[in-house]
């Protein structure tokens, strides 16, 4: 069923009741919100925008496009050590859209709101006639003074990474239509890894004081540690064999050896990518436990300004692609 209601019914009816939780934002009929910043807190902000055919496929249904746009956004929070709070959304309404999807969209935001603990607080809608453009701006509250930053790799740090590397572009491979030969389940699971990535929040929180630099892993391994490196003018050196890979990413490896490839450059991994003195690996324990996150140690921080993998053989491995770029 294509669009029946006009901009102001459905803001009201899909998008009003997700701004509930927080008074300043009005129901979303005012020009903007009041949000007051807590005492000794600083807000952190971060602006994110989904295209279609170009961050999603055209074929991927509200659902899954809400928990991406949202989580992206989280991702940045979780790097910089912040606690969700508030978001706004702007959409670009295309002519084919229907109010089933907009009842799907907002529902998915509905449930990612309440597992993540942050509420819309207002946004825009506009007609396009396409592709699907949507921009997110996620706010986060992080103690003055403490909020994680790139800038801050020492050398002689470990590298670490949560999670597996590399899901989210094998899951991009597998939706259209690679890997048939991977087993049903995996290729499931690399499909939810890209649609709905997991934002490490509560990791980045934890993260706050014990680790010297943060990114998240967007544009790819290899680019974005070498963010890290370029913002704390420091180089590294990353293990081919220690980089943490899910079963279904094994398998992907075993199918096609190139996509090692994937998963040194892939990006939209949205795991967190930090720095740590030797101490950290202690606290590494007692943090994977209380986040449920695993955390595994890819390498080190060293003088010279360049990022090299080293293969299993302990030689320099040629990385083709760094990451992804919009330009």
């Amino acid at each position: 069923m294509t669009m029946q209601l006009s901009e102001f019914e459905l803001i009201k009816t899909y998008f009003s009741p997700l701004s509930e939780q927080t008074e300043g934002a009005f129901n979303l009929t005012d020009d903007a919100a009041v949000l007051e910043v807590p005492v000794e807190q600083s807000l952190v902000v971060t602006t994110d925008t989904l295209v279609e055919g170009i961050h999603f496929l055209s074929e991927d249904g509200p659902k899954d496009i809400a928990a991406k746009l949202l989580r992206v956004s989280l991702s940045d929070l979780a790097a910089m050590g912040a606690m969700p709070a508030y978001y706004s959304l702007a959409i670009a309404v295309t002519p084919f859209m229907s109010v089933e999807w907009f009842k799907e969209f907002s529902q998915n935001l509905a449930a990612d709101q309440a597992e993540f603990g942050i509420t819309l607080i207002g946004g825009d809608t506009v007609s396009t006639s396409g592709p699907l453009t949507l921009s997110l701006t996620a706010m986060g509250f992080v103690k003055t003074g403490t909020a994680l930053r790139r800038s801050g790799a020492c050398i002689g740090d470990d590298i670490w990474v949560s999670g597996s590397i590399g899901d989210s572009a094998l899951g991009l491979k597998v939706a259209k239509g690679e890997f048939d030969s991977l087993a049903a389940e995996n290729k499931d699971y690399l499909l939810s890894r890209y649609r709905r990535p997991l934002p490490r929040t509560l990791l980045g929180q934890e993260l706050i004081n014990n680790v010297h630099s943060v990114i998240d892993v967007s544009d790819g391994l290899v680019a974005d540690l070498g963010h890290i490196c370029k913002t704390s003018d420091v180089g590294a050196k990353i293990l081919m064999g220690t980089i943490p890979l899910s079963v279904a990413g094994k398998e992907a490896i075993a199918i096609k050896p190139r996509s090692i490839d994937l998963i040194l450059s892939g990006g939209d991994d949205y795991e967190l990518l930090f720095t740590a003195d030797s101490t950290f690996q202690k606290l590494s324990k007692i943090i994977s436990e209380r986040t449920n996150v695993s955390l595994t140690k890819i390498g080190t921080i060293i003088k010279t300004k360049s990022v090299c993998v080293l293969d299993l053989n302990g030689k320099r491995y040629p990385v083709s692609k760094a990451g992804y770029t919009h330009f």
